[in-house]
Order: C-alpha cells, then sequence, then structure tokens
C-alpha cells in the first residue's frame, strides 16, 4: 500500500453530505405535518355536504306568468359544488331558471339568466331578490301557505328534494 493515498473521509465532507440529505428530509416533514394538520380539521377527502333549506316562492301578482323562488343552500362539506338547475313539477308551463340580480351603468338594475350558481365549501348561499334567485313559471291557484315541490341539481352531491312556501311580497323579509 505504498504510493496509493487511502481515502479517508474529512469532516468537511461528512458535514456537506448530511446537510444535502437533510434538506429534502425536512421538506418532506414539513409537508407532512401541513397535510396532516388539514385532515384534522377534516378537510382532506371531505365532499360537499348539501342542505336546502327556507324555501319561499312569491305569490304571483296579477297577470305575471312568472315568480321567483328564493333557498338557502349550506354547503357543510370541505368541498366546493355548483348549483346547475332548479327543476319542479308543481310549477306552471315552462322549466325554472337561475337569474342573477346586477346593476348595470346608470345605477339600473337588471336580471341575467345564469348557468349554474357556486356554492363554496364551508358557506352557505342565501337566495334573494337582490343576489341569486330562481325564476318559476308562476299557476294562478297558488294560494298564500301552499307548499310547492323543488329539486335543486348540484354538480357533485346530486338532486336535492325540497319544499317552498308560497308567500306575499314583503312577507317574511322578502
Amino acid at each position: 500500500m505504498t504510493g496509493q493515498s487511502l481515502w479517508r473521509p474529512t469532516r468537511r465532507l461528512l458535514t456537506d453530505t448530511l446537510l444535502a440529505a437533510l434538506a429534502p428530509v425536512a421538506v418532506c416533514g414539513l409537508a407532512l405535518g401541513g397535510l396532516s394538520t388539514w385532515t384534522a380539521y377534516g378537510n382532506a377527502g371531505s365532499p360537499a355536504r348539501i342542505k336546502v333549506t327556507d324555501g319561499k316562492v312569491l305569490l304571483p301578482f296579477g297577470d305575471t306568468p312568472d315568480t321567483a323562488a328564493f333557498f338557502r343552500i349550506t354547503n357543510c362539506g370541505g368541498a366546493a359544488d355548483r348549483l346547475l338547475k332548479v327543476t319542479s313539477a308543481e310549477a306552471g308551463a315552462g322549466t325554472p331558471t337561475l337569474s342573477r340580480h346586477v346593476m348595470t351603468s346608470g345605477n339600473s338594475a337588471s336580471d341575467r339568466t345564469v348557468a349554474s350558481v357556486a356554492v363554496p365549501a364551508g358557506d352557505s348561499l342565501a337566495m334573494s331578490p337582490d343576489a341569486v334567485d330562481v325564476i318559476v313559471p308562476a299557476k294562478k291557484d297558488w294560494q298564500s301557505g301552499d307548499l310547492v315541490s323543488f329539486t335543486l341539481h348540484f354538480e357533485h352531491s346530486g338532486a336535492v328534494k325540497t319544499l317552498a312556501v308560497v308567500v306575499r311580497p314583503g312577507q317574511d323579509g322578502i
């Protein structure tokens, strides 16, 4: 073994190697800690959980063919969902449509049909005349206090059946 130098790790070489290995281990530990916290708070893999309450339909006035319906949609789940459409076999002739009240230039208002409405995770959507509502073909024989059956169709949660009570405009804050 004369003339050949034996390779010996130096302290600096060992330190550099350990530091190089420590960086990915620290990043993995940090990511695992974050995911564990997210899971502990019930957000990991939690689907949208939709609940529909407070259904109200405005009593039609005069010869108007349409009226409006309002619901409170609560998403208790960990994933967002979308309201795609609303149907009702008990409504008049035609199909209910989703509508959004918007202010245009010159302080005038208009209602615009929308294809869908977002329902964020852990949040609720309260339909109102000033925001989102459902335009419903009215039946002439509806009376205040009648119950009308609706089905709200969601992107992830599927169909949710609910009832809405017919109310006079101005009643119950609508």
